[in-house]
């Protein structure tokens, strides 16, 4: 477990395939195989840090508030059609977690609840801190595994996405130029966080722990009356929050809990989750392409599965290979924001669902 812990060290840093999570889980990986040392235990550095923000949830919430205070929705609201997109790419997450159940039937050595599958579909939905968040309500266990499936998959999105899009799409959509959207108002984007919050609290109230967090960072960041509280969420906070939480993570890679079975399935399900969610993304694009009067580029909705900005950002690169002038960037953003809320609100789902 060392050497994997110095593999993630070396993708961070030599790849920088996710450095600001891989690299304090490999570190933290590193120090919980340390022999005789205890510090993954409960009363050890990591098993301190683990039971202070971890197995509480606090820390992805903190770093939910921080994503909320860096998050632009104006995307979203100039064209709110594309939430849908968001919500196909969750699809991934529902379709694993029957996997899961299915793979624990049929192999021995792997024995799966309906709390573990549940927590392993929500990595489809390409949103660390929410796998954190569910993992540590229903299967703190498998904590490590899927922390690092999560955050993995979201590095490997410039890897596996560009092949799924181009298997679905043809040349000709992969070009299509879409229309620039409408201005949004500031008072739009002031009322869309409270309009969220209480959706969420009357429909789904498992999700508004994470929903909340976002959508209050958010609010910060829209106001334009605490700037120096938006600007402390987006910097301060986060980061040191991203440092205690990857350190944490790494507590749950002791040998003993990670190399099994079950870890080998948690990794091959992540994968399957991730295409599923990026391909149902791609293939209800293309069904709204058909049907809509507006031009929309089947690539965007890969950019569902929530790993913001890198999805956004692979869409608009696939999309320039075809055409130079073709920028997809801000509208890819759209799904990429509605994918953030829709992973929450799975989470939520499969709270209410597997407890």
């Amino acid at each position: 477990m060392m050497v994997v812990g110095a593999v993630l060290i070396y993708l961070a840093i030599a790849k920088k395939f996710e450095p600001l999570l891989l690299l304090p889980i490999g570190f933290g990986g590193i120090l919980a195989n340390i022999p005789v040392a205890g510090i993954g235990d409960p009363t050890g550095f990591l098993g301190l840090i683990y039971g202070m923000g971890v197995s509480n949830g606090l820390f992805p919430l903190l770093i939910f508030m921080g994503v909320g205070a860096m998050t632009d929705f104006g995307p979203l609201l100039a064209r709110p059609k594309l939430a849908l997109l968001g919500a196909a790419a969750q699809f991934g997450i529902f379709t694993t977690l029957i996997g899961a159940l299915w793979l624990s039937s049929v192999v021995d050595g792997i024995a799966f609840t309906l709390q573990d599958a549940a927590a392993i579909g929500i990595i489809g939905g390409a949103d660390g801190p929410t796998a954190i968040f569910l993992a540590s309500r229903l299967a703190p266990d498998l904590l490590g595994a899927i922390a690092v499936a999560a955050y993995s998959y979201m590095a490997l999105v410039p890897i596996i996405q560009p092949p799924i899009m181009r298997l679905l799409t043809t040349k000709e959509e992969r070009a299509i130029k879409m229309t620039q959207p409408r201005i949004v108002s500031r008072k739009e984007k002031i009322i869309f966080p409270l309009m969220v919050l209480g959706t969420c609290g009357l429909l789904l109230p498992d999700a508004t722990p994470l929903i909340g967090a976002l959508m209050f960072g958010n609010l910060m960041k829209e106001s334009g009356v605490v700037d120096r509280l938006s600007g402390a969420a987006q910097n301060e906070l986060i980061n040191i929050v991203t440092i205690l939480l990857g350190l944490a993570v790494g507590s749950k890679l002791a040998a003993d809990a990670f190399l099994t079975y079950e870890t080998v399935g948690i990794l091959l399900l992540g994968l399957v989750a991730f295409s599923v969610g990026t391909a149902a993304g791609v293939l209800l694009a293309k069904a709204m392409n058909a049907l809509s009067k507006d031009p929309i580029n089947p690539l965007i909705g890969a950019a569902g599965v929530s790993a913001v900005p890198m999805a956004a950002r692979v869409v608009n690169q696939v999309g320039r290979e075809e055409r130079s002038d073709n920028i997809l960037l801000m509208h890819a953003m759209g799904p990429n924001v509605s994918g953030v809320i829709g992973s929450a609100v799975a989470a939520g789902v499969l709270l209410a669902l597997a407890l």
